[in-house]
Order: structure tokens, then sequence, then C-alpha cells
């Protein structure tokens, strides 16, 4: 009896966390809600925002942390 009880057990926690993975199929709109609820996009607002941004004054190296430094060039 013992062993059919943590059976039991052992099936309904793999068994819910299957539903919680899937959703259960809830998470649908129904027809009176709008699905598309994305804020529209102003492009003029974003062009401006764009040439706000300052040129940087040096060119940016990504991998500069990962290079050792150039050596600096002997003079003859």
């Amino acid at each position: 009896m013992r062993i059919l009880v943590i059976a039991a057990a052992v099936l309904a926690l793999a068994g819910s966390s299957a539903q919680a993975q899937m959703g259960g199929g809830r998470r649908q709109p129904s027809e009176g809600q709008k699905a598309d609820t994305k804020p529209k996009v102003d492009e003029g607002a974003y062009k401006a925002a764009l040439e706000r941004i300052p040129e940087p004054k040096e060119k940016y190296d990504p991998w500069g942390g990962a290079r050792p430094p150039e050596p600096a060039k002997k003079s003859k």
C-alpha cells in the first residue's frame, strides 16, 4: 500500500510539472480582447534619438582586453 501511495505521488508531481511547462492552453486571447497590444513606433523620434548619440573619439576594440597591448616601436 505504501509503494502505491508513493508511486501515485510521483506520477502526480511529474504530471503537474508537465502541465506547468505547457501552460494548459489558457493563454489564448478571447474574442473580446485585442491580440495586438504592441505600442506604435515613432520613426521620427527614433531617428532623432540616433542623431543625438555622440561619435566616439577613438575606435572601440571589443577584443582589447583579450589581446596583449602592442609593444612600443624602437626608433633607429
